[in-house]
């Protein structure tokens, strides 16, 4: 299993982003900020920044865990252009639109703390 952690402004919203549109299945929320989830050999930790401990805790010299960046995973799908419609008229932010690669097409997408997730097409070779 590969472990990815993600900083979200709010868990709730981020369970409802992962599990009710991208397969997501939630294996654990014990608390408001922090739930653990997976798909396939993924699991995706959220945690909220907060005073509580845990990956969304203020460090010591001050600085405070925040989403966004551009590191990301990828999710692999059979039908790209049909993902993208789906996830656009269920509201889901778009960093871009299709983007042809050398080893496939991929579209970035933003979860609702804007954390991006990126769904890939490969070329069939």
């Amino acid at each position: 299993m590969i472990t990815v952690r993600y900083i979200v402004d709010d868990v709730d919203a981020a369970i409802g982003f992962y599990r009710d549109l991208l397969g997501f299945a939630v294996d654990m929320h014990p608390a408001p900020t922090f739930a653990m989830l997976s798909r396939g050999e993924l699991r995706l930790v959220l945690s909220a920044p907060s005073g509580q401990g845990g990956g969304g805790q203020v460090l010591a010299d001050g600085r405070r865990p925040e989403p966004g960046g551009w590191n990301r995973f990828q999710l692999e799908v059979s039908d790209l252009a049909a993902e993208v419609e789906r996830l656009k008229g269920a509201g889901v932010a778009f960093r871009s639109e299709i983007l042809h690669g050398v080893g496939g097409d991929q579209v970035l997408i933003d979860d609702p703390s804007g954390n991006p997730v990126e769904l890939f097409r490969p070329h069939v070779t």
